[in-house]
């Protein structure tokens, strides 16, 4: 048995199709879903992410107010410059790249984002709507994993899932969906204090994982038939390629998928995805304003 391989650039293709069909009907009414990105200093792989979502925003047909601050910017400024973007009705969706240079601080700057602009959903009051089933922002790439289960037709009603990954940004909001009504899992999420992880996981359905450290999922922690949902990208030495590095996920790619039932691939899984749901998100913002306005 050879894994299902869930394509994760197809399934993007699919949603931004649809955000950028939208997006021309609430151009007919006369309003541009707008999104900011700000980028300080210029991390290459902050650098990379953000020429992404700027492409993306630009073949969905959104306005694009992203701004590259130098690296000397300092909080006062970033801040002044979130007040003034939370005051401009023409801005739908605001975005600070992470990590910032150390001497800005991240959750200052994450909690200076209005909450109805807030489209990464890392603001306490859109976490606070993800923990009790609130109106908010869903992170996108935890939305990003929901989609990908959806299509490819993953039962996730009554189903073990197990999260590896106790991160702000994937892990936690993972677990959280999961459990949600809408996906009624039982949901276990496991971390670097887990004893015994492999038993764990060998009891799930689905299993998440997101540790950002290539191997944490190996096939002899998998039970047949398990689907695996693989977030993590990292680069391994590989003197084979022109970069000098290859991309790899989480999980042993090669040997658990001829184990589990479903797959994502690293890269071309998740990935694309996150973006994907950063523009649905942008146009969500967009319709929920005119909806206020009304």
């Amino acid at each position: 048995m050879s894994a299902t391989i869930i394509d994760g650039k197809a399934v993007a293709a699919e949603v931004k199709a649809d955000v950028a069909k939208k997006v021309l009907e609430l151009k007919e009414k006369g309003v541009v879903p707008c999104l900011a990105v700000i980028l300080v200093g210029n991390n290459p792989a902050s650098v990379s992410y953000v020429t992404g979502k700027r492409k993306a925003l630009a073949e969905a047909g959104m306005a694009d107010k992203s701004m590259e601050l130098p690296e000397s910017t300092t909080e006062e400024e970033l801040l002044k410059l979130i007040a003034e973007l939370n005051a401009d009705d023409t801005v739908h969706g605001i975005l600070v790249q992470l990590p910032l240079p150390k001497h800005i601080n991240e959750e200052k700057v994450t909690n200076a984002i209005d909450p109805k602009k807030d489209v990464d959903g890392f603001h306490p009051v859109n976490v606070g709507n993800l923990v009790t089933g609130g109106k908010g922002f869903l992170p996108c790439t935890p939305h990003g994993v929901l989609v990908l289960l959806k299509k490819a037709g993953i039962e996730t009603n009554g189903k073990r899932a197990v999260v590896i990954g106790r991160s702000n940004i994937v892990g936690k909001p993972m677990t959280l969906l999961l459990s949600r009504r809408e996906c009624n899992a039982t949901v276990t999420m496991c971390h670097t204090g887990t004893k015994d992880l492999a038993s764990i996981t060998r009891e799930a359905d689905i299993i998440v994982v997101c540790t950002g450290h290539p191997h944490t999922l190996t096939a002899d922690m998998i039970k047949e038939g398990a689907a695996v949902i693989d977030v993590g990208v990292n680069r391994i030495p590989d003197a084979s390629k022109k970069s000098g590095f290859r991309l790899v996920g989480d999980a042993d790619f090669d040997t658990v998928k001829e184990k589990a039932s479903f797959i994502t691939p690293v890269p071309g899984g998740v990935g694309p995805m996150t973006i994907a749901m950063l523009i649905y998100n942008t146009l969500e913002s967009a319709e929920r304003m005119i909806g206020e306005q009304n």
